[in-house]
């Protein structure tokens, strides 16, 4: 009797034991196969949010706009991140024909992009104009005695800061001004070469330039110049900057969508409180 008694037992408790075995088996296959669905559905996420690097090649006078610009977009677009390459318009100019990364060219002028448009190295349809500067005269802070272009024909004014005409559009504009001004011929023997118009500026600062032309937008960036003229507007070609995407960006998708931004009125408002005008 109780041998009956200790077998049923027994059957019950291999029956529960293997029922337990059943159960655990079956939790761990359910386990398993959402531990997989959600590394699919990570790795489906972490392919939907790619990650977008765009180089912009671009003027120094737009350095101050770009860092408030630079916070403001890439908190709008997570996956996008903005890198600027900051240097005179003709050598930035030089490296994209060169094969030099780049997504966004921005020309302090226009015979720069104009060049690269001919030789078919920016996308078609891309070029805008996206802003407008002016030529400046600058002298340092407590110059009392500069206050006109004429005046830079003074035998007392020794140097005056020049930007390098084969690099940095401003020194076209320049030397268009004193053309137009009838000053061009009197002044070329005085003049100081600068790699660039901050390193003019610094001339200008240091006391080893009496007067320097920049543009607008660089001057504003001093507390140790100020401006004594400014350029006749009938004096030279319009002053633009141009911006188009390079034909051999591998983002062209998101460069166009973020040259689009920069003419939207929120950026605008950052240039203009840099100087910038926006070109009608």
């Amino acid at each position: 009797m109780f041998s009956g008694i200790r077998k049923n037992r027994r059957s019950r408790v291999i029956w529960g034991l293997m029922s337990c075995l059943f159960i655990f088996v079956l939790f761990i296959s359910g386990c398993s196969g959402s531990a997989k669905e959600a590394s699919t559905s990570t790795s489906g996420s972490a392919n939907q949010s790619k990650q977008v690097k765009l180089m912009i090649s671009t003027a120094p006078s737009l350095k101050g706009s770009f860092e408030i610009i630079k916070g403001l977009y890439e908190a709008k677009n997570p996956g996008v991140t903005l890198t600027f390459n900051y240097g005179p318009s003709g050598s930035l100019q030089n490296q994209i024909e060169q094969g030099a990364a780049t997504d966004i060219y921005i020309s302090q002028g226009k015979p720069q992009m104009d060049a690269l448009e001919q030789k078919g190295l920016i996308k078609k349809d891309s070029r805008v104009n996206l802003l407008g500067d002016e030529l400046v005269l600058i002298v340092k802070k407590d110059n009392t005695s500069i206050k006109s272009f004429e005046d830079l024909a003074r035998p007392d004014v020794k140097k005056i800061g020049i930007g390098e005409a084969k690099s940095v559009p401003a020194a076209k504009t320049t030397q268009e001004t004193l053309q137009t001004l009838r000053l061009w011929d009197a002044l070329q023997s005085k003049m100081v070469v600068g790699k660039d118009l901050m390193q003019v500026m610094a001339y200008v600062e240091t006391g080893n330039a009496d007067a320097g032309f920049v543009w607008d937008t660089i001057a504003i960036t001093s507390d140790k110049v100020k401006v004594a003229a400014t350029a006749p507007a009938d004096s030279h070609s319009p002053v633009v900057l141009p911006a188009a995407i390079i034909a051999s960006s591998k983002n062209s998708d998101d460069a166009a969508k973020f040259l689009a931004y920069l003419q939207s009125d929120e950026a605008m408002k950052i240039f203009n409180s840099n100087g910038f005008a926006k070109v009608k």
